[in-house]
């Protein structure tokens, strides 16, 4: 059966990519610190912005926004580069990731706002840390850094809070419901493209979401 195309409409995309059979894609720091940089390269490359993202050992999240259609371009590039490294790094062949990315159309700001505390606090959800500081492979220290990062200076937070580090520590530590976020997935899970290769009708979309 051939793959769905994707909808590539300009907005925020919560992106997830998972290794193959679950296994481990980032084994030490000089992985994660990689796969940043191949993602902070891509996203200058095509004019993305990243807002929030969390590498774990053997998945990652990323809340994107982009422009113009080249979202799995973009996600081509990053997840093909990476698995040649990793790859050749580890003396290894065949495929790193399970299948295609996983995407949903973040449909408000209810959602974004959700999604970015999601996001950050996965390591406290997995019991890898008792507190995010100190997990290194997320955003939420970059945040409160001296100098911000190139790649996120145009992200939400800093755009909203700047050097405000109280504020970003209180939001970010906010707790999250997770029911509601469940409702908001399922709700971006209804766009789906059909097995056509047409261009979904933008205008319809926009009117369904306000409803």
């Amino acid at each position: 059966m051939p793959r769905k195309p994707r909808i590539e409409i300009a907005g925020y995309y919560h992106i997830i990519n998972r290794g193959v059979e679950q296994r481990v894609i980032f084994k030490e720091p000089a992985d994660f610190e990689y796969f940043e940089d191949l993602m902070c390269f891509y996203a200058k490359s095509y004019g993305i912005t990243i807002h929030n993202y969390c590498l774990m050992t053997n998945h990652y999240h990323l809340l994107i926004e982009i422009q113009e259609e080249n979202l799995s371009k973009f996600m081509r590039q990053l997840n093909m580069n990476y698995a040649i490294y990793f790859n050749k790094k580890n003396k290894r062949v065949g495929h790193l990731w399970q299948g295609r990315f996983k995407s949903w159309y973040v449909t408000d700001e209810a959602y974004l706002y959700t999604l970015m505390l999601y996001i950050e606090q996965n390591p406290l959800k997995a019991k890898m840390v008792k507190r995010l500081e100190e997990y290194p492979y997320s955003t939420y220290n970059y945040f409160l850094a001296s100098e911000i990062p190139e790649c996120l200076q145009q992200s939400w937070i800093v755009q909203n809070h700047g050097n405000d580090s109280e504020a970003i520590i209180a939001m970010l530590n906010s707790p999250i419901d997770m029911s509601q976020l469940s409702q908001m997935k399922k709700a971006a899970s209804l766009i789906e493209a059909p097995n056509i290769d047409k261009k979904p009708d933008e205008n319809k979309l926009k009117q369904m979401f306000k409803k």
